[in-house]
């Protein structure tokens, strides 16, 4: 390589001499989880205050990568991106009613004018009020806007870094449908997308049940990044792979019963607790029942309702189950409970004070005997029966799901985990556009309010999340597809001798072979570039020595795994390209043109042969036939593997996917001839731009695709296939961009 074409290169390649990257070798006394820890000591974020972080530079290429999937994701959806602003006027959340109901979190201020203004934690009032007076006809919808936007929570306790910080960023998107199906369709597309985005980001993830809060709706789903740091505790069925989060999954449970002849009082002296109730009896707790007491707020001129609650003795009360089921709705203090007449530790169904009403748990129904408080100090009653010795005003779901609870999909008994909230997606209805008055005209010209979903994903706390699964003693492992570099080159000279001059142009040829990399050019001791190499997570480190370059070999060491290679030095970019280690966390399918272009070539030929064949295909002088018959195999194999990773089966012929013969089966949508054959011909036939091969039989020059394998035309086939891999979690506009980098390619 010249001198002018390597520095050229070194252009493209992060040195990190020149990087602002402080790393610290002990952890910071206020971290509480990896991810805060590691994320500081690797010298990505900085905090400035309570809950707000300065992203440095090595944070912030991770953050791009995060942004980078999520537009890509974003985008295939049909989804258009806007930004808004971060500060909101508080006439919009007066108009929705959540100026006063949000609560404490809304930040609110002030300006010299005396208007009142917010620091947007979300932002439903503003693309409301955005599209109410723009969006008029049914024509214009479905439409769906999105941004990537600063947010501000005025968190009580900000904690665990960038999991519960007052100020991050959030892509937050929203759809404006004329029906529900149509919702439900955009809903359904959001939802496969997001699992995209978590896959894409290397995180091992489940959509759950989940309550929407105080964004509003009824349906909606969590997408949880497992990790133990998770603030959400769940439930997962191994059977079925149901998951809930446990405050808003149903809860079926099997409490037992403890039978007596009849009714009976029994003296319990000191006995509070069902623990103590339980040992005291001799039975489990799950024959058992709970009592708790609570407040059903009434209205304007509406009094409030004292209720007692009854669960299962071996589970919890779900708080918000019961402001769900009952409105306003809290539990009684000490002194609340005195004045009713309610006495604490002894609280039961048989004989409760007037106008104390009896609400009973679901699971209770086909219990026929309860061992329960005898609402006198020091005693319980057993044997007490439901429709016998008390009545029961209303059964309600009211327990809190654990683990061991049977699914309630498929009956199993279900297992508990903790999980990151990432992302969440919800149907919102009516709820916006009916207090802000957002309409449409439908096509009988009435006004309808707009049916709308909010789609929100952490960006800062995805980065947090893929840390806390994606770590070891020795600092972060990130997935190749979010890590701020590739491969890392880790020279272990002083600086201006035979090893750093090695190192730079190895550097240089990863660059100009279109791989990130970075370079540890910085005149430290070996042991502190192989601390920081594993610290920051690099998940390729090359390490050039003089040993090794007498030997004309590199040691490659592979961060997920430690496992460390010999390669030769004129196998190197060879060898690393082939690490599926590189396309692990890229579950898109079919590969881009470009990418099978880059790979066969560099397989083919190293470095040198990528610009070779990007002449190829702008239609200059071929490589050699030997080369071009290497980049056509490599290409098939690489494609199929890509697929096959995806999920993506091939129908016929070496590395043909199902989304290449939907979308030449599509028609219109790949801009060609109807006729099935007719388009192939167009393609591949004699005299098309894409040429022969010199067996006569004509393919695809970049990607090796082979006429002997031509897509079956057969009607209906476009909506099958389009449905099959929508099902399989493959977006539309994957499909769009493999047929869209031939274009790409020819302006090479």
């Amino acid at each position: 390589m010249v001198i002018e074409e390597m520095e050229r290169f070194m252009t493209r390649v992060t040195q990190l001499s020149k990087l602002y990257m402080p790393t610290l070798k002990e952890d910071p006394v206020d971290a509480d989880i990896a991810s805060h820890r590691l994320l500081v000591r690797a010298g990505m974020i900085r905090k400035t205050a309570s809950g707000v972080y300065t992203f440095l530079p090595l944070g912030q290429m991770v953050l791009r990568k995060i942004e980078q999937i999520i537009r890509e994701e974003m985008d295939d959806t049909g989804a258009q991106e806007i930004l808004m602003p971060a500060i909101q006027p508080e006439e919009l959340w007066m108009e929705s009613g959540r100026w006063n109901d949000y609560g404490p979190e809304l930040m609110r201020l002030r300006d010299r004018h005396d208007h009142g203004f917010c620091l947007g934690p979300t932002h439903e009032e503003l693309i409301t009020a955005l599209v109410r007076n723009e969006l008029r006809s049914y024509k214009q919808l479905p439409t769906t806007l999105y941004q990537i936007q600063t947010k501000y929570r005025d968190e009580i306790r900000p904690r665990f870094g960038l999991l519960r910080s007052r100020e991050f960023i959030m892509k937050d998107a929203y759809s404006f449908n004329e029906s529900q199906e149509s919702l439900q369709e955009t809903y359904d597309r959001m939802g496969v997308a997001y699992g995209r985005i978590c896959e894409r980001c290397g995180l091992d993830y489940r959509p759950v049940e989940a309550d929407s809060g105080q964004i509003g709706g009824k349906v909606t789903t969590e997408y949880m990044a497992l990790a133990e740091a998770g603030e959400a505790e769940l439930v997962t069925c191994p059977k079925c792979g149901y998951a809930a989060d446990t405050e808003a999954g149903a809860c079926i449970c099997a409490p037992t019963c403890y039978e007596v002849d009849g009714l009976t009082k029994i003296e319990t002296p000191g006995i509070a607790t069902i623990v103590d109730l339980a040992a005291f009896l001799g039975i489990p707790e799950s024959s058992t029942v709970k009592a708790l007491c609570g407040i059903i707020e009434g209205g304007k001129g509406e009094a409030d309702q004292p209720v007692a609650l009854f669960v299962p003795g071996d589970h919890e009360l779900n708080e918000l189950k019961a402001t769900k089921a009952f409105g306003n709705f809290r539990l009684m203090t000490d002194e609340e409970m005195e004045a009713v007449g309610l006495p604490k530790g002894s609280i039961g169904p048989v004989g409760l004070p007037a106008g104390v009403k009896c609400i009973c748990d679901e699971n209770l129904k086909n219990v026929p005997q309860w061992a329960v408080g005898a609402n006198d100090d020091g005693y319980h009653f057993v044997g007490a029966r439901p429709g016998v010795d008390f009545q029961v005003d209303e059964w309600v779901d009211l327990s809190l799901v654990k683990a061991g609870d049977a699914c309630p999909e498929c009956g199993t008994a279900m297992d508990s985990c903790r999980g990151i909230e990432v992302s969440q997606i919800f149907q919102l209805g009516t709820k916006y556009s009916e207090t802000m008055g957002a309409t449409y005209l439908d096509a009988n010209g009435k006004e309808q309010h707009f049916i709308m979903g909010c789609y929100g994903v952490g960006v800062t706390r995805t980065l947090a999340a893929v840390v806390e699964q994606h770590n070891d003693e020795g600092g972060i492992i990130w997935p190749v597809s979010v890590a701020p570099a590739q491969v890392l080159v880790v020279p272990l000279g002083k600086g201006g001798d035979e090893v750093s001059e090695a190192a730079a142009r190895i550097a240089a040829g990863f660059a100009e072979a279109g791989v990130e990399v970075a370079i540890d050019d910085r005149k430290e001791r070996p042991g502190v570039k192989f601390a920081d190499a594993d610290l920051v997570g690099w998940p390729v480190q090359v390490i050039v020595g003089k040993r090794g370059l007498d030997a004309g070999t590199l040691e490659v060491k592979i961060r997920a795994t430690g496992e460390r290679t010999d390669v030769p030095v004129d196998t190197i970019y060879d060898y690393v390209k082939t690490l599926d280690l590189l396309y692990r966390h890229e579950p898109r399918a079919p590969l881009l043109l470009q990418e099978a272009c880059r790979s066969a070539a560099f397989h083919a030929g190293g470095a040198g042969a990528v610009h070779r064949t990007a002449h190829a295909v702008r239609g200059h002088v071929p490589t050699r036939e030997r080369t071009r018959r290497a980049a056509v195999r490599e290409a098939h194999a690489r494609r199929e593997a890509h697929s096959l990773r995806a999920g993506f089966l091939p129908l016929r012929g070496p590395g043909l996917a199902k989304p290449r013969h939907r979308h030449l089966a599509r028609g219109a949508a790949g801009g060609l001839a109807p006729d099935h054959g007719a388009r192939w011909d167009h393609l591949c036939g004699p005299g098309s731009r894409l040429g022969e091969n010199p067996e006569g039989l004509p393919r695809f020059r970049e990607t090796g695709h082979d006429a002997r394998y031509p897509p079956r035309p057969h009607p209906g086939a476009a909506e099958r296939f389009e449905g099959r891999s929508l099902r399989r979690g493959v977006c539309r506009g994957a499909f769009r961009r493999s047929l869209g980098c031939i274009g790409v390619l020819e302006r090479l």
